[in-house]
C-alpha cells in the first residue's frame, strides 16, 4: 500500500518539463497502451561525436504554434522499429533524457517521429509510467494546469529565426489540404512561404528589368524558390508564369516544361512508350467517323473513355458495352474534346496504386481502392486508401516515369495487371491529404526539404 501512496496520480492530458531539452512545459498525452514514449521532432539529423552515434532534431512543445521551436541534441541509444496507432511501423531514433512531473523527475526512454498530425507534441507510455504513476482516464491536468498565455511566457527566450528561405506557393486555393501542409511545414522548417494566386500573379517582359507583380504591385523578384500547384485548366497561364520566373532565377520545384509534359497526357504517354514504360493499350481521336474502329483499338468494351484536361477523376467514364462507349465517345466527340480511349484491366478490381516520387525516390505508396458502382479508385467520390506494399517493378516504374518526364515531385499512378505493372498517368501536383493520412508520413517536409536541396540551404547548426 506504501508504494502506492509515493506514486503520481495523472489525468489523460498533463503538462510535464523536459529540462535537459530546454523544454520547460509541453502537453503530454498519457497512453498506458502506448510501451515507449514518444516527441514530436522534426529535421531529424544523425550524426557522430567521436564515435557515438548522436540526433540533433527540432521539437514544436506547444499544440498549435510553429514559431516556437527548441533545437536539441541527444546521444542515440537505440534505433528502433514502432508501430503507431494508424498501425504504421517506422524506425525511430530512441533518445534518453529526464522528465519532471509535479515534484518528481526521472530518466525515460523517448523515440522521435513527427507527430504533427497528432495534436499532442508528446506521449507518455507506459514504461515510463511503470512503478511511479497511477492514471485516473477521466481526469486531466491532476497536475496542474497552465494556461494558453503563461506556457506562451516560458518561451519568450526561444527564437525561430534561422535564416531561412522565401518560398512562394503559387496556386488557386488556399485552403486545400495540401497547399495548407506545405505552409505549415515551410514555416516549421524555418522558411517564410506565402500563397499566391496564380490568377493574381502578372508579368513584366523587359530585357533590361524583367520583373513579376502580385496584386496591389508587389514586386515577387527576390523569391528564392517557387513550389507550383497548377490546375489543368490554368496550365497555360500557370506554366508561362514559372518560366517567367525561371528566367529571372527564381527556382522553381517542378520546372514549367516538366509540368506541361505531364499535364498533356497524350504527349506524356507518348514519352512513357518510348522509354520502354507499359501503359494500357490506349486510343486517340478526334472524329466521330472512327468511333467503331478506336472501340476496336482496345479490344472492344468494357473500355474507358477520359478527358484530356481531366483532374481527380472528373471527365473519365467506364463505358460497360460497345453501344454505351459509341454513345460517351460521340457526345464528348460533339462538344469538340480531345480524349483518349483505354484497355479495361478488370482483373485490377477497381483498385490502382499512387506513388509519391521526390528527388527520385519514391518516399510513400499507397493503394487506392474504388467505392462501390465505381471502376476506379477514387478518394474523392467515397474510394479508399490503404498503405500499399510496392514491388521493385513498380518502383523502378514510378521512378523512370518521373525522370524521363523532368519532375522532381510527382504522384504516378499505377495499375496492377495480369502482364505486370501498367502505368496509367503521372501527376505534376499530387494531392497530399490522402496519402498522409494512410502512411503517417510528412510528405510537405519532405517537398520542403527538396526545395532546401535544390538551393543548396542548410539549417544553421544547433547552438
Amino acid at each position: 500500500m506504501s508504494n502506492l501512496e509515493n506514486r503520481i496520480i495523472v489525468g489523460s492530458v498533463e503538462w510535464l518539463a523536459l529540462p535537459s531539452l530546454g523544454i520547460p512545459k509541453t502537453k503530454v498525452r498519457v497512453d498506458s497502451g502506448a510501451k515507449t514514449s514518444s516527441l514530436h521532432a522534426f529535421n531529424i539529423r544523425a550524426f557522430k561525436r567521436g564515435n557515438v552515434a548522436w540526433v540533433s532534431y527540432e521539437v514544436h512543445p506547444l499544440q498549435n504554434n510553429r514559431k516556437v521551436i527548441v533545437r536539441c541534441e541527444n546521444e542515440v541509444v537505440d534505433r528502433r522499429s514502432i508501430k503507431s496507432s494508424s498501425g504504421t511501423s517506422e524506425k525511430r531514433y530512441i533518445i534518453r533524457t529526464t522528465i519532471m512531473l509535479s515534484d518528481r523527475s526521472w530518466e525515460i526512454e523517448i523515440s522521435l517521429t513527427n507527430r504533427d498530425s497528432m495534436g499532442y507534441r508528446m506521449l507518455l507510455g507506459r514504461e515510463a509510467m511503470q512503478d511511479r504513476i497511477l492514471v485516473d482516464p477521466s481526469a486531466s491536468y491532476l497536475c496542474g494546469e497552465l494556461s494558453k498565455d503563461a506556457a506562451n511566457n516560458l518561451y519568450e527566450h526561444v527564437s525561430d529565426d534561422v535564416g531561412g528561405l522565401n518560398i512562394g506557393l503559387l496556386a488557386s486555393n488556399p485552403d486545400l489540404y495540401s497547399n495548407q501542409r506545405l505552409i505549415e511545414a515551410g514555416e516549421e522548417r524555418g522558411h517564410r512561404i506565402r500563397f499566391y494566386n496564380i490568377k493574381q500573379c502578372y508579368m513584366k517582359l523587359d530585357a533590361d528589368n524583367p520583373q513579376i507583380h502580385y496584386r496591389g504591385g508587389r514586386i515577387l523578384n527576390e523569391l528564392d524558390a517557387v513550389i507550383p500547384r497548377i490546375k489543368p485548366s490554368i496550365n497555360f497561364y500557370g506554366c508561362g508564369l514559372i518560366r517567367h520566373f525561371e528566367s529571372i532565377g527564381v527556382h522553381s520545384l517542378n520546372s514549367a516544361q516538366s509540368i506541361t509534359g505531364a499535364q498533356d497526357k497524350l504527349y506524356s504517354l507518348q514519352v512513357l512508350l518510348q522509354n520502354g514504360l507499359d501503359i494500357p493499350v490506349s486510343g486517340f481521336a478526334n472524329s466521330p467517323i472512327d468511333t467503331g474502329d478506336l472501340i476496336d483499338m482496345v479490344d472492344g468494351a468494357p473500355l474507358i473513355v477520359k478527358l484530356l484536361q481531366g483532374t481527380q477523376g472528373r471527365g473519365v467514364v467506364l463505358a460497360e458495352t460497345r453501344k454505351a462507349a459509341e454513345s460517351v465517345i460521340n457526345a464528348f466527340k460533339s462538344i469538340q474534346a480531345n480524349l483518349l480511349v483505354q484497355e479495361f484491366i478488370k482483373e485490377a478490381d477497381g483498385a490502382d496504386l499512387r506513388l509519391f516520387v521526390i528527388d527520385g525516390k519514391v518516399v510513400a505508396s499507397m493503394q487506392r481502392k474504388a467505392a462501390k458502382g465505381e471502376f476506379r479508385a477514387n478518394v474523392h467520390r467515397g474510394g479508399s486508401v490503404s498503405i500499399a506494399k510496392i514491388t521493385s517493378a513498380e518502383r523502378r516504374m514510378a521512378i523512370k516515369a518521373t525522370k524521363v518526364l523532368g519532375l522532381k515531385v510527382a504522384g504516378v499512378d499505377i495499375i496492377r495487371s495480369e502482364k505486370g505493372p501498367l502505368l496509367l498517368e503521372v501527376n505534376s501536383s499530387p494531392g497530399l491529404e490522402g496519402i498522409e493520412e494512410a502512411t503517417g508520413k510528412d510528405l510537405a517536409g519532405s517537398m520542403i526539404a527538396s526545395v532546401e536541396k535544390m538551393l543548396g540551404w542548410v539549417r544553421p547548426a544547433s547552438t
